[in-house]
This record gives C-alpha cells, sequence and structure tokens, in this order.
C-alpha cells in the first residue's frame, strides 16, 4: 500500500476512535506501531521501556483522537509527536529515580583502576608477549592466534590451513614451548 493510501487510512480510522470505534484503533495500531516503536526505541534504547511506552501511545491515542487535527498535521506527525513525548517522559522520569548519592560516599570507595606501576608492568608484559609471537615462526604463530585469541578448534584450523591434524597439533604445541621460553627470558 503506498503513503499516500496508509496516511488517509490513518486519518479515517483517528476520526472513528473517539466514538470508541476499537477496529480504528486496530487499524492506526496495525498501520504505525512498527514506525512508533522504532521512535521509541531509539529514544529509550532499551526494548522493554520501548515496549512499555508504545502501549501508553495507544491509550493516549484511544483517549485523546479527537484532538488530532488533519489540517494542522499529517496523522504520522500526530503520532510520532506522541510516541517522543511519551519516550522523553519516561526518560526524564528514569533519569530523576536514579539519583546519585552524596559526594562524600566516594570516600569509602576503593579505586578499581590498576595504579601507575602496575599498569607498566601489564603494558611491559603485553609488549613482551607481542614480541615473543613476532618471533614465532608465521604458520606456528597463525594456528597460535587461532587456536587460543579466535577460539578455532584444532580441527578447524587444520582444515582452514589444509594440513593434517597432527601437523596442527604439532605447530601449536611448538608454539607454546617457543612462546613459554621467550616469556620466561
Amino acid at each position: 500500500m503506498d503513503l499516500d493510501a496508509n496516511r488517509s487510512l490513518i486519518a479515517a480510522a483517528l476520526v472513528h476512535i473517539p466514538a470508541g470505534d476499537r477496529a480504528a484503533l486496530q487499524t492506526v495500531y496495525r498501520l504505525t506501531s512498527a514506525k512508533l516503536f522504532g521512535v521509541c526505541l531509539r529514544i529509550l534504547g532499551e526494548r522493554s521501556e520501548a515496549e512499555d511506552v508504545l502501549q501508553e501511545v495507544y491509550v493516549t491515542v484511544w483517549r485523546k483522537a479527537a484532538d488530532f487535527d488533519a489540517a494542522r498535521a499529517s496523522p504520522m506527525t500526530w503520532l510520532i509527536a506522541i510516541a517522543r513525548n511519551r519516550a522523553i517522559d519516561r526518560l526524564r522520569a528514569t533519569k530523576q529515580s536514579r539519583r546519585m548519592d552524596p559526594i562524600e560516599v566516594a570516600d569509602g570507595m576503593a579505586d578499581s583502576m590498576p595504579t601507575a606501576d602496575i599498569a607498566l608492568e601489564n603494558a611491559q608484559d603485553y609488549a613482551k608477549l607481542h614480541g615473543c609471537l613476532g618471533g614465532l615462526d608465521p604458520r606456528e604463530r597463525a594456528a597460535l592466534r587461532g587456536a587460543f585469541f579466535d577460539g578455532n578448534t584444532y580441527e578447524d584450523l587444520a582444515t582452514r590451513m589444509s594440513v593434517p591434524l597432527g601437523t596442527m597439533k604439532s605447530w601449536i604445541r611448538r608454539a607454546m614451548i617457543k612462546l613459554k621460553s621467550c616469556l620466561q627470558q
């Protein structure tokens, strides 16, 4: 169905809702719910919150359909404005309910970030690991990375690199021995 036909159907249905026409509300819902849900989800970022707000939107449409004026706005513009406003209201309400503790509470909280000396040590370990990995035979390095960093099975790696399974296992074992030796230096 084209856009103009949908617009006409939505506008006609909105006119019948104030009289309590449930079928008209169903028509509006069927033609607009996906778009309005997208608006709510984009603003709220949480699917369950967006679903709740979408329900509120159609309750509002049910109660306020008489306020719709086709001369002032298209039906989708009116509906999107309702969805947007309801989503923003929900966003504001949830932010207010997450009140912040006073700054004094921070005195008793431990800093979970590593200290400078530990961060430096970690950086040195990282550099050493990558240096040792760089010293491996390219096939062994690729096999080791595939198995331990990418989570591939030995069988998958053997198939991908076109070698027998035993050869793949040998490459990985040799690479681990060389890596251990390099890291212990």
